[in-house]
């Protein structure tokens, strides 16, 4: 009978161990690229909300709403692993993260000069989305975060052939020139249910 009791702690013991070993678990990398790519996707939304308001184009509100489908979906992996969001105050315009909070403040002011400005810094936001969702993809080898990711960066460079379109010209700052050029020269993407 002690032997069944002994054996049967063992077995619970090393049940609870594996148990622990299969708890989701992420890098500080994967970790930080998540925190912060929750706000960069709020940083697009409410760029873009803030231009919406200013000169009522459609182009401003429909991608908006993209990227509250992009937020909603990196909260997603927040929850699933545990991270405590950023995203603490979810008014337009307010952010947790200093740099991001600084660049939303750069992009409002450029995109008050004019409808065009405010459309390249459209541009400008997708290209530093598309570069960053990459950088990310290259720290993990998790499938959900890369099938987030991947449906991020599908729906960025769809937003980025949108821009451009209206512009006529662009020059990409983040990306390459021939990542550039391969993405402009393509049709819009079906992503998945994160993309757009």
């Amino acid at each position: 009978m002690k032997t069944f009791v002994l054996l049967f702690v063992i077995g619970v013991s090393f049940l609870t161990s594996c148990e622990k070993d299969e708890a989701p678990y992420l890098s500080d990398q994967e970790k930080a690229d998540l925190l912060f790519l929750r706000e960069e996707e709020k940083l697009a939304r409410d760029v873009y909300l803030y231009s919406y308001n200013i000169y009522n184009l459609s182009i401003f509100s429909n991608i908006s709403n993209s990227e509250q489908s992009h937020m909603n979906g990196v909260l997603s992996l927040l929850n699933k692993y545990e991270l405590v969001d950023p995203v603490t105050n979810n008014a337009v315009g307010i952010f947790s993260n200093s740099e991001l909070q600084s660049l939303y403040n750069q992009l409002t002011a450029i995109s008050d000069i004019s409808l065009s400005k405010a459309i390249e810094v459209g541009a400008n936001i997708e290209d530093l989305d598309i570069n960053d969702i990459n950088t990310f993809a290259n720290h993990t080898s998790k499938t959900d975060l890369l099938e987030v990711y991947d449906n991020l960066a599908c729906g960025s460079r769809n937003h980025l052939r949108s821009f451009v379109a209206q512009l006529g010209t662009y020059t990409p700052i983040y990306t390459s020139q021939s990542e550039y050029d391969d993405i402009i020269s393509s049709s819009q993407e079906q992503c998945g249910n994160l993309g757009n």
